[in-house]
């Protein structure tokens, strides 16, 4: 019975921790609706790297999906694999991500300074939001990735596994709605 309690209670903390990070987001790109009345508002395409990042991410809620089933049923190995399959998809969801600045100041669109816009600020903004949780994803995977390969993990317990892919898939998420955001508002 505790251990239901104790289930339930890791779960309800990291769902309210959700809920204020989408809160979060939700005043972001708000303020980025309101502000798209400005005079000095400039329109942008996305940069094909965020594309790639987008495509990754979602290939590593896939693999992380994957995983929880793998471990479900016992398969330890294959669970390492899907999760080190995983993590290599969301440092490379990274990656792309710093791509994409990089083609946005090829662009000429800066985060600050004397050529930057409100704008292409925002997006700064917004996406490095987004980095800082991703970055929370990544110690979280490392550290799944750690305890199963320690054995930690079975079909009958596999709790911090199933926070992880949680915590993994509401960054997925985010990041789709963000991606969508900018665009079709932006």
């Amino acid at each position: 019975m505790e251990k239901k309690v104790k289930e339930r209670s890791y779960k309800q903390m990291l769902w309210v921790s959700m809920v204020s990070m989408t809160m979060m987001f939700a005043g972001l790109t708000s303020a980025y609706v309101v502000s798209k009345s400005r005079e000095d508002w400039v329109s942008f395409d996305l940069p094909i790297a965020f594309f790639i990042s987008t495509a990754l991410i979602i290939l590593s809620s896939i693999t992380f999906i994957m995983a929880k089933k793998s471990i479900a049923s016992n398969h330890q190995q294959k669970t390492t694999s899907l999760l080190l399959t995983t993590l290599i998809l969301g440092i490379g969801f990274v990656y792309f991500q710093f791509q994409g600045f990089q083609q946005l100041i090829e662009a000429g669109l800066y985060f600050t300074g004397k050529q930057s816009n409100v704008s292409s600020s925002f997006l700064y903004v917004i996406t490095i939001a987004h980095m800082v949780h991703i970055f929370a994803g990544i110690i979280v995977l490392v550290r799944v990735l750690y305890q199963n390969i320690k054995g930690k993990y079975s079909s009958d317990n596999y709790l911090g596994l199933e926070l992880g892919a949680i915590f993994w898939h509401f960054v997925d998420a985010l990041w789709i709605y963000l991606f969508l955001f900018f665009y079709f508002i932006g």
